[in-house]
């Protein structure tokens, strides 16, 4: 770059500094990773965005110490009714206050500029990473291995050389055009109005997540966290989606709700709702996560999940490259372990829209018949989706729980992480040697958890089982063979499993 001054190194640079990016560079940094987060906007967006996480995603914010602070901001609904314009239920989602498998709330409705805030005062304590707000990524030099990030900041041209680059600048990415990356359109485009609140008089406001589906305008109905209430209202065929940012609009959509006097607008937004995944989410050296690499309509709430897992998964195989602990092969396992649960979950929120954004009358009637039948014949989901299990990628296939999401148990206010540490960790029925590069505890090691762990260990047939940093178990069986095989997997030499496949 003609004219640039002297490139500045890192290991990681992160473009976008919302919920992913943020949580992205606090798990590297805590593993000794040097990170520099680049953000083109001056001050965080102070307005809420997404309203729901759920259990999973408390425990990765667990791990950076802030997940307390962030369910004091959070409010809890028994549960999620799909209904008909009069009230019927046709689809009722139970358990979304009950203790998950990730220890945590099964579903949470959050404030998002509450977690943004408090992530950054995580990121702002971190000495290994450096925030540059104002920063506009305006082209990527160098090679997809070699990557040199050129922004324009108020100080003029800069230049930053990482060793890896990772793209979370959402939906419009810059990364992701930058790097010629195409997306792959899942055919759901519909528009919405979305009305967000601060209540007043929360004794008015419905105390159950709701889905209106009404022929005459579909119309969500969630709570958000800290004093807040969602609505969002379909844009239908024909209207004029500026027309209905007028006040006196919102006024009559929000009529038949009688809150009055008990809410006050903070903010009113046209919104698309679409599903898209990125065709690649790594081209050498550079990743893309969160928005950057799939989009999907809000009916499921799992958004800002999903990009959290995402960080989740990549933060510690980047930092187990950049730490010299694995060879660089495992990061092709990134898209391969979270693309099948991002399509899934997609999936299921597309489901979710399509059946609530049916605006002719006699397919809503038909609809509404079908699904009032299968209520009455006990057919409808008993709870909150099960989202799939990593199928393929760094796992050792074919060992029982292989690939499966590791509970944790909890006693009173402590759970099992905050005894084990971030992982990866090894827990089995006795005491064995540690092979030092992954801890191993016993079951007599890990009480008051021991029991809940032994149950686990009981149902799968295991002597031991491996969990790795994102939660997710590398597989189970004898603990020297099972430590044996995640070394060898990570360092790429998958010969010292005897003739076992390596990474999948």
């Amino acid at each position: 770059m003609s004219g640039s001054p002297k490139a500045e190194d890192c290991d990681v640079l992160i473009v976008g500094a919302g919920p992913t990016g943020l949580t992205l560079a606090l798990l590297l940094a805590r593993r000794g990773v040097t990170v520099i987060l680049a953000e083109r906007a001056t001050e965080p967006y102070a307005l809420p965005r997404a309203a729901h996480i759920d259990h999973q995603i408390l425990r990765v914010f667990q791990e950076l110490g802030i997940a307390d602070a962030i369910v004091a901001t959070c409010r809890h609904s028994p549960r999620y009714d799909f209904v008909t314009a009069d009230g019927q239920v046709l689809l009722r989602l139970d358990g979304a206050d009950r203790i998950a498998a990730g220890g945590w709330h099964s579903a949470n409705m959050i404030h998002q500029p509450s977690i943004e805030r408090l992530l950054r005062e995580a990121v702002a304590a971190q000495p290994n990473i450096g925030l540059r707000a104002g920063w506009r990524l305006t082209g990527l030099g160098g090679s997809c291995d070699t990557p040199a990030a050129e922004f324009e900041t108020e100080q003029g041209a800069q230049l930053i050389r990482p060793r890896f680059l990772v793209g979370a600048d959402g939906a419009r990415s810059t990364v992701r055009d930058l790097a010629g990356i195409g997306i792959d359109d899942l055919d759901f485009d519909e528009s919405w109005l979305i009305v967000d609140t601060i209540v007043s008089d929360v004794s008015r406001l419905p105390e159950v997540n709701l889905q209106i589906c009404d022929p005459a305008r579909p119309t969500t109905c969630v709570l958000m966290g800290e004093g807040r209430h969602r609505w969002e209202f379909m844009v239908k065929p024909g209207e004029r989606p500026d027309d209905l940012l007028d006040d006196a609009m919102i006024g009559r959509l929000l009529d038949p709700w009688d809150v009055a006097g008990a809410v006050e607008i903070e903010r009113k937004a046209v919104y698309r709702f679409s599903a898209r995944i990125a065709e690649q989410w790594q081209r050498g050296a550079i990743f893309l996560a969160g928005d950057a690499a799939h989009q999907m309509p809000p009916f499921a709430g799992q958004g800002l999940c999903s990009g959290i897992r995402d960080a989740a998964n990549l933060a510690w195989k980047l930092a187990a490259v950049v730490g010299g602990e694995a060879a660089a092969p495992i990061l092709e396992t990134y898209q391969r372990e979270r693309e099948p649960n991002v399509r899934a979950i997609i999936g299921l929120a597309v489901m979710m829209g399509r059946t609530v954004c049916i605006t002719d009358p006699d397919a809503a009637a038909a609809r509404d018949a079908q699904m009032l039948a299968a209520r009455a014949a006990n057919q409808e989901p008993a709870g909150a989706a099960a989202y799939p299990d990593i199928l393929t990628g760094l796992i050792d296939a074919g060992t029982p729980g292989a690939g499966s999401y590791f509970p944790q148990p909890k006693a009173g206010p402590s759970r099992l992480d905050d005894l084990l540490g971030p992982g990866p960790w090894v827990v089995a029925r006795e005491t064995s040697p540690s092979s030092g590069a992954v801890p191993c505890f016993s079951l007599d090691d890990i009480e008051p958890f021991g029991a809940e762990v032994r149950h686990w260990l009981d149902k799968h047939g295991a002597d031991a089982v491996l969990v790795r940093a994102d939660r997710y178990v590398f597989g189970s069986g004898p603990v020297g063979e099972l430590t044996a095989r995640y070394l060898a997997d990570l360092r790429g030499h998958p010969a010292a499993r005897n003739g076992r496949v390596g990474i999948h």
